[in-house]
Order: structure tokens, then C-alpha cells, then sequence
């Protein structure tokens, strides 16, 4: 799905049916399967329910304001 722009790891659905795909500038994750399972190498993997989903990078408040987390 996304590379991490420092380790070089990826998000990747390693079991069940997915696409990803844009829409209006906006990315989505679609759910064919009844669950599909997003995996990345640093932290543990998250089951993602059937539907249609809003793809947002994570950010995290720092002492010198908000950034994006990088993986």
C-alpha cells in the first residue's frame, strides 16, 4: 500500500481482498473480503473490516507542533 519514508518498510494487506484506489485527490482502501489483514514489519498487524475506507497519513504532536509519523 504506502512505503515508509525512512525505513523503506511497507503497509501491505496480506491476507483477504483489497484495492486501493483515489478518488477527488482522496485515497481509499476497499474491503471485498469479509476482513483483510494490513501488515507492516514495525508493529503489529490491524484486521480491517469489509467496506470502503479513507487511506490518512497518522500524525503526533511534538513540542514544536504536529508532524506526519514516518515509518
Amino acid at each position: 500500500m504506502a512505503e515508509g519514508e525512512v525505513t523503506g518498510h511497507k503497509h501491505r494487506i496480506t491476507e483477504g481482498s483489497a484495492e486501493l484506489y483515489e478518488k477527488d485527490s482522496t485515497l481509499y482502501l476497499r474491503v471485498f473480503s469479509v476482513s483483510a489483514l494490513l501488515a507492516h514489519e514495525e508493529h503489529k498487524a490491524i484486521s480491517i473490516p469489509q467496506g470502503d475506507w479513507m487511506v490518512k497519513i497518522q500524525r503526533e504532536y511534538e513540542p514544536e507542533g504536529w508532524r506526519y509519523v514516518a515509518d
